[in-house]
């Protein structure tokens, strides 16, 4: 999930493979990248697994990827980088209902957990993900916030604007859920002006409906108009917010 590809010091690859991703447009930036070592292995299998997330589909290309990435990893910031990825399928596979992973989620992460430094770049990334589990999985809002509290502390010490953008997103939407009207406002402005920086636009449709959540008319309604004219301008990606988009539009987005 981190990484923008749009920064002075990032390669030509890099930027093309963020490029394509930002668009939607996954398995053409994994078809970039040639999964020699184990860091490219791993990029190409966390493309694979958020198109799954994204598109409900995907789900054996992500598991031969990932599969390939734990096979290169050979130290344990390496092997944790894994299972958080191995966690993160497992979690989508279970919130679309493709098939209860929730176990193996958590597993997975927790051993993510025991081998990723507590200062390592990638702890922030996990601490999300734990955060995602609690709330969708286990329905606890608590440890949801702890998670993300830690993961949005982490994004900001380690300059990663695209995670900060999620923690901002689901901590506006913890505080919608508690009935903080102006908090969640806050959370989902920043969440959305992120993504509009990073030129996220896979990710602004979601950012944009959550965000009309907060607003009245006419506001809420120009919002969503302007989702509705990203989500077809991607295809209809991400797929779970047709349900958000069609009348009468309720819910916040869930990824």
């Amino acid at each position: 999930m981190s990484g923008t590809g749009t920064t002075a010091g990032d390669d030509p690859l890099q930027t093309a493979v963020w490029r394509l991703r930002s668009r939607g447009c996954w398995a053409d930036a994994a078809a970039l990248l040639r999964p020699v070592t184990a860091a490219a292995a791993l990029q190409r299998a966390s493309l694979l697994v958020e198109r799954c997330l994204y598109t409900e589909s995907g789900w054996a290309e992500a598991e031969d990827a990932l599969r390939a990435a734990e096979a290169l990893a050979h130290d344990d910031e390496e092997r944790g980088a894994a299972a958080c990825e191995r966690g993160y399928l497992a979690y989508a596979a279970t919130l679309h209902g493709v098939r209860d992973r929730a176990d193996e989620a958590r597993a997975a992460l927790g051993r993510a957990a025991a081998l990723i430094p507590p200062e390592a770049p990638a702890r922030a990334l996990l601490d999300f993900r734990r955060g995602l589990l609690a709330e969708n999985l286990t329905r606890s809002p608590q440890a949801a916030l702890a998670a993300y509290r830690r993961a949005h502390a982490g994004a900001i010490a380690h300059a990663d604007p695209l995670l900060l953008s999620f923690t901002w997103r689901h901590l506006a939407g913890l505080a919608l859920r508690d009935g903080d009207l102006a908090e969640a406002r806050h959370g989902f402005s920043e969440s959305l002006r992120i993504r509009e920086e990073l030129g996220y636009l896979v990710g602004t449709a979601p950012a944009l409906v959550s965000l009309a959540d907060t607003e009245s008319d006419p506001e809420a309604s120009r919002l969503r108009a302007e989702a509705r004219r990203l989500f077809r301008l991607l295809g209809g990606v991400p797929t779970w917010l047709a349900r958000q988009l069609a009348p009468p539009a309720a819910g916040a987005a869930t990824a």
